[in-house]
């Protein structure tokens, strides 16, 4: 291995150097035990307790309630519960009213006595913060779902959004890939607006009290208001002349997208709803459809055996493709020879991953030949630039030894850059599945307050995109310069980048500065230096980097909390890409050393990936270890230029 540090050659300095060698060995070696069989790894994709509630849920909605399935899955949601009786959305966050009061109807469904303590606690956080009537949207869909909420006060999403043509304002593809699988479906149930028994009210869970509306009548928010208030009225009338072909229109499209698992999209949101629309159109739980949907959906499940008993859980998502390059990039600048078995195999595995048929970014790009990855295992019909270039970083330094194999991977990776050069949006950025997905006014809809509903394009995915185009030859390319400059623009003023798939302006800045260098931009430009000094600034007195998921709507956290072994490694990964090799760089070195595990891993309990900045978060359980990884392995020099295009 070269040592980057080899100038300083005192035996302090080599024996420093030595524990970061066998810390990188231990972790890749680690690394290495978890791979499947079929060259793939996966790390579970940790959220917050909605995803269980949720599902049962579902399950007394359909009529398929399994006792130990409920016991399981409430001892879980019990285990998530902190002292003071709340649910939060990410670990040590903030009490989160809409999670706190659908973890409380999936315990009284499980059959918690309404006066037992752990209930009590939560029904009094609930009510001190404005009760069901200061629910987001969601949650209350779920319960006016068994009667606990008025359909009449919930904003319309009338059927008929799906007959709108592409280019007229609203329409379905105005919509992120991830809002339009959820709008379509709730169309049909919104139209339908069904009442099943829940076996219980929650009524104590009301205050009578309405939240005042802050939304001005002179604004694009205001207007929207007025216009659900104009949809209600509407929904009233006995005749809609084309509801019935809307409905039709919408069970077509949902039918069409089904994805060879049984699900949508790959996550959560859009599978259950689109159960739920399909079930109200007639479709029974048995009818090979929704059998398919329910059986793929417990593929999402994880059971374990805990003192207290057997837990259940779900993941709201899972990420193969995606932990596979972040996988097969870290052992190569660990040093891993590119023809390495398990390196060979995961690039078999993922080429076979490669999406060759089309789908909805083909409304805004329709001449552009199919190629690209998704996160999932089964999710044809949404690719998405950020794994795409994420793979082919990867796949770029695997050296096939077969000469078949060697040509499938090259012709993949020609595909995806085409691809990704064609995704590029024209502002010059990139977003994570559509091109010029932009346009803001659905955000100002009553029916959002609850995530992103649109995917503009991000500091980090463009980061991503354009550090593998330089990787492929195409660093002074017309595309790269745009994405740079984009880049460039959208710097923060403090130096550092917004981070919109990962906590936060520490992720945004540990992507943005090595595509930076890596696109020709000098270690001395001024946003470099202005990144480095950022960063520098926000190191932890222990040496880790740290940022809390509050900085998303709270900008007094940018850049501060517990040290992760994730954002620390982010953290390095820029600072090291910059041409830093000082007392702050070795500190957060050996923050990563001294925190690693006996078994090669790092603990991880905070979360530091991003599902809508604001409201849903991840914790990556494979994070922990794959940056870490590949960030020592970097400040080592390992395999920093194997395999060349």
């Amino acid at each position: 291995m070269t040592d980057l540090l080899s100038r300083e050659s005192t035996p302090t300095v080599d024996r420093s150097q030595d524990r970061v060698r066998r810390c990188v060995e231990s972790a890749r070696e680690y690394l290495l035990s978890l791979q499947h069989p079929q060259g793939w790894w996966k790390g579970e994709l940790e959220t917050n307790v909605t995803m269980e509630a949720e599902d049962l849920l579902l399950r007394r909605f359909l009529g398929i309630d399994d006792e130990r399935v409920t016991e399981e899955t409430a001892r879980w949601i019990r285990s998530r519960q902190r002292a003071d009786g709340t649910w939060a959305t990410f670990h040590d966050g903030p009490a989160d009213l809409s999670t706190t009061v659908e973890a409380y109807t999936a315990l009284r469904l499980a059959g918690d006595p309404i006066d037992a303590a752990h209930l009590r606690r939560a029904r009094e956080f609930v009510l001190d913060s404005g009760g069901i009537e200061a629910t987001r949207v969601f949650t209350r869909i779920w319960l006016a779902l068994f009667g606990q909420w008025s359909w009449r006060e919930l904003p319309v999403l009338p059927p008929e959004l799906v007959l709108l043509p592409d280019w007229f304002p609203l329409n379905i593809y105005d919509w992120a890939c991830w809002a339009r699988q959820t709008v379509v479906p709730l169309t049909i149930v919104g139209a339908a607006r069904p009442t099943r028994q829940l076996g219980f009210s929650l009524r104590e869970l009301r205050t009578g009290v309405r939240p005042e509306s802050t939304t001005g009548t002179l604004s694009w928010s205001g207007l929207f208001h007025g216009l659900d208030a104009v949809l209600h009225r509407l929904e009233r009338l006995p005749v809609k002349p084309l509801r019935s072909l809307a409905l039709d229109r919408a069970e077509r499209w949902i039918l069409e997208r089904q994805e060879a698992d049984g699900g949508w999209g790959g996550i959560q949101p859009p599978w259950v709803y689109s159960i739920l629309a399909l079930h109200l159109r007639g479709y029974p739980v048995d009818h090979p459809v929704l059998a398919k949907a329910l059986d793929g959906l417990e593929g999402f499940t994880v059971r374990e055996e805990t003192g207290d008993g057997w837990v259940r859980r779900l993941e709201a998502c899972q990420s193969p493709v995606w932990d596979t390059a972040l996988a097969m990039t870290a052992l190569l600048d660990a040093g891993t020879p590119g023809d390495h078995p398990a390196l060979v195999s995961a690039a078999d595995w993922i080429v076979g991953e490669e999406i060759r048929s089309g789908g909805d970014w083909q409304v805004r790009r329709p001449h552009l030949e199919p190629s690209g990855w998704a996160f999932e295992f089964a999710n044809d019909v949404y690719p998405d630039t950020d794994d795409t270039a994420e793979v082919v970083l990867g796949l770029r330094r695997v050296r096939h030894p077969e000469p078949d194999g060697a040509e499938a991977v090259e012709a993949s990776m020609r595909r995806a850059t085409e691809w990704l050069l064609g995704m590029q949006s024209a502002d010059g950025g990139w977003g994570a599945f559509d091109a010029d997905n932009t346009q803001t006014l659905c955000e100002k809809l009553p029916f959002c307050d609850f995530g992103a509903v649109i995917d503009p394009p991000s500091a980090d995915v463009t980061a991503h995109v354009v550090e593998m185009l330089a990787a492929r030859g195409l660093a002074d390319s017309a595309a790269v310069r745009r994405g740079v400059r984009w880049l460039l623009d959208a710097q923060e003023a403090d130096g550092s980048w917004f981070g919109r798939w990962g906590a936060n302006h520490v992720y945004g800045t540990g992507a943005v500065v090595p595509a930076l260098i890596a696109c020709g931009v000098p270690a001395d430009h001024e946003a470099v230096r202005a990144a480095v000094h950022w960063l520098t600034a926000h190191q932890n007195e222990d040496g880790g980097w740290g940022e809390d998921l509050r900085s998303y709507v709270d900008r007094s956290w940018v850049g501060r909390g517990v040290s992760t072994a994730s954002q620390t490694a982010w953290a390095l990964l820029a600072l090291l890409a910059a041409g830093e090799r000082n007392a702050v760089v070795r500190r957060g070195v050996d923050w990563l050393v001294d925190h690693q595990r006996p078994d090669g891993g790092w603990d991880e309990p905070h979360y530091t990936g991003t599902g809508f900045p604001g409201d849903f978060y991840i914790n990556y359980h494979l994070y922990r270890l794959v940056f870490p990884l590949t960030a020592l392995g970097r400040y080592l020099g390992s395999g920093r230029d194997a395999g060349p295009d």
